[in-house]
């Protein structure tokens, strides 16, 4: 269950990011907000790293894992852009709850990459947490 904790404590983080990041960007052009708080997170998590004394750690990838690392890093980007951007633009809420539909990518991709198995449990939570992200962000009447 340490999983658990520790995802619940990233959901809990991504969710002052929003709202920490919606009254930041109230005078302040969106992409320059994304690469200060990507400056202020490479050094806070490079401090930690070195604080937990693995910092001799951190040049230690063989290639092939410097490269996947390097994809996810240039991912994160893209996405921080998008979502400081998006939320320059709209409620914080909305731009939250359309930006979680990644749990629902996540499934179709770890399936096809991962080999994970999408159970039939896991084929009717997507489906209401999708039906649940129309309800939430689609203006009716």
């Amino acid at each position: 269950m340490e999983w658990f904790f520790l995802a619940a404590l990233s959901a809990f983080f991504a969710a002052l990011v929003a709202v920490f990041a919606k009254i930041g960007l109230q005078g302040i052009d969106s992409n320059v907000a994304a690469a200060v708080r990507a400056i202020i997170m490479a050094a806070f998590i490079v401090a930690f790293v070195i604080s937990t004394g693995k910092g001799d750690k951190m040049l230690q990838f063989s290639s092939q894992d410097m490269g996947w690392i390097t994809l996810s890093g240039i991912a994160g980007a893209l996405s921080w852009l998008f979502y400081f951007a998006a939320l320059k633009l709209a409620e914080a809420s909305r731009v939250a709850m359309i930006d979680r539909a990644s749990i629902l990518i996540v499934i179709v991709l770890s399936a096809l990459f991962l080999g994970e198995k999408i159970t039939l449990k896991t084929s009717v939570a997507g489906i209401l947490i999708f039906t649940g992200l129309l309800l939430l962000t689609v203006k009716l009447g």
